[in-house]
Formats: structure tokens, C-alpha cells, sequence
């Protein structure tokens, strides 16, 4: 199967070693392609909720292709985010073609491209870090009861559901708290003359232009692999979200994945500017 070549290819919130994480689906994906840069922009591997009892074969394996991209000479850019801000330590880091970064910035056919995690915005996360992580072990319950719930669902022949998703798009503070967190970054992009400004975090996928009294910005995000199963990809000039396709969102969780939840529930009774990237 021949792949689709994507100048670059942005990724964000996989939160690999949770139930949630949708490995299997996001392995097709990675399979399908061949960027020339590959940026993943935090919240890669959940170090928050990382646990030794849950780490299944699609989630290595997901781990061994983005290993296998780094290996094939593509440059590979991890950001850090705030589940997995351990790595921040050794923010600068660089092995062969793998770069271990804070934020990053591209220039990208005469364009700047701002790209950083974005939980600098959420004061939950700056102020009351317990509270941050006592949020993430109940979205991640939530994710779990969904993923149960879905496998029952799917027995009955009905299409899945996102418990999350609903509750972000039903709750008011929820979507003004989208709304100010793009509002902001954006913002602040403009002030410093970038052109996009790309982030993660709030498992909202988005391409929007944004402008105030100073100018203007694209503001972008590239959602998750929990709930939206998204992406960002460059090419051919401009900037889309992938979304995969319909009948894999349709799609059920794999047997092998509800056997890994089954399993792991008894065993526990740098800031950098490039060359122009050629969109050829």
C-alpha cells in the first residue's frame, strides 16, 4: 500500500498507556503516511497515569513506528506537555534526529509557525497541580466507564459515544474555557508576528483564523487520539485536520483492546527555526 506523503505531521494528546488512547486506530494512521517532519506536541506517553500493569501490544507498538520514523532519517520533534512534563528536565536534549523541546518554532514557506502544548493557559495546571491531576484520574475513569460501555454498546449494534466529548460541548464554562484558550494564544501569536500558532491540550481539534486591532493569525490545534482521532498535516501549502475516516470512528473497540482492559482491571484487584519546507 503506497503511503500519503505530508510535508509535516503534528500530533498531540495520544496519552499512550491509558484506556483511552485509541493505539490501534492511530498505528493504521501512522502506517498510512510519510511526513517529512514529524512534531508531537505533548501529552504523548501519560506519565501522570502511567502504570506497568497497562501497557498493551498496539500501544508498543505505536511507540516502535514513531521510533521507526526518527530511525528513517525524518526529524522528529517532541514537545512537551503537562502529562508528560517529567521530560522537561531534559528540555534541549537531542539524539540524532530526535529533539526533546518546550515549544517550537518553524518557518514554514516564508511563514512562522508558533507550536508549543498549551497548558501555560490553564491555571489549574499553574496553580494546583494536585487538583490538575485529581481532574485527569476522573477524566480518565470517565474514559474507562466510556470504553465499558461502548463495548456493550457495539454487542447491541449500536455506534459508540463520547462521554467527554458531550459534556465539553454541552457545558457552558466548558466551551467558554475553548473559547478563551484560543482567544489567547492566539492573541499572544499575533503580538509576536506569527503567522500560526499550533497547539494541543484541550482535545479540540480547530483550524480557525482569528485577528483583533493588532493583525491577524491562524490559530490550529491538532485534538487527540482519545476522543477525536485527529491530526494536523501540512502540505501542498496549507494546513488541514485529518480526522479518520468514518467507518474506523463508527468502528467498536477491538476485542484485543477490551481483553487489555480486561486483563490490567484483575491484575489490579528549544526553540528552533528551519529551512523552508518544500511542499513538493
Amino acid at each position: 500500500m503506497s503511503k500519503r506523503k505530508i510535508d509535516i505531521l503534528v500530533l498531540s494528546d495520544l496519552h499512550l498507556g491509558t484506556y483511552g488512547c485509541r493505539a490501534a486506530e492511530l498505528l493504521t494512521y501512522l502506517k498510512s503516511v510519510k511526513p517529512k517532519m514529524l512534531v508531537l506536541n505533548g501529552d504523548i506517553i501519560d506519565i501522570w497515569q502511567f502504570s506497568k500493569r497497562y501497557f498493551p501490544k498496539t500501544h508498543i507498538g505505536v511507540v516502535r513506528q514513531l521510533l521507526k520514523i526518527a530511525a528513517s532519517g525524518i526529524p522528529v520533534y517532541y514537545i512537551t506537555g503537562n502529562h508528560d512534563d517529567a521530560l522537561r528536565r531534559f528540555s534541549g536534549l537531542s539524539l540524532g534526529n530526535f529533539h526533546l523541546l518546550d515549544k517550537l518554532v518553524l518557518e514554514v514557506d516564508g511563514r512562522k509557525a508558533w507550536i508549543f502544548h498549551g497548558d501555560v493557559f490553564d491555571a489549574s495546571i499553574q496553580c494546583s497541580r494536585w487538583l490538575a491531576r485529581l481532574g485527569g484520574y476522573g477524566y480518565s475513569f470517565l474514559i474507562l466507564l466510556n470504553v465499558l460501555i461502548n463495548y456493550g454498546l457495539r454487542k447491541m449494534g449500536r455506534p459508540r459515544m463520547s462521554f467527554s466529548k458531550k459534556v465539553k460541548d454541552n457545558v457552558k464554562k466548558a466551551v467558554s474555557f475553548i473559547s478563551d484558550f484560543e482567544e489567547t494564544a492566539a492573541e499572544i501569536a499575533i503580538r509576536k508576528q506569527y503567522d500560526y500558532v499550533i497547539c494541543g491540550h484541550i482535545h479540540n481539534p480547530q483550524k480557525r483564523i482569528i485577528q483583533n486591532e493588532q493583525g491577524q493569525t491562524t490559530y490550529l490545534n491538532s485534538g487527540d487520539w482519545i476522543e477525536n482521532l485527529s491530526a494536523l498535516e501540512y502540505k501542498n501549502g496549507q494546513w488541514d485536520i485529518y480526522r479518520h475516516n468514518d467507518a474506523h470512528q463508527a468502528a467498536e473497540i477491538k476485542e484485543e483492546q477490551m481483553m487489555d482492559v480486561r486483563e490490567s482491571i484483575l491484575e489490579s484487584e528549544h526553540s528552533v527555526s528551519l529551512n523552508t519546507v518544500s511542499s513538493a
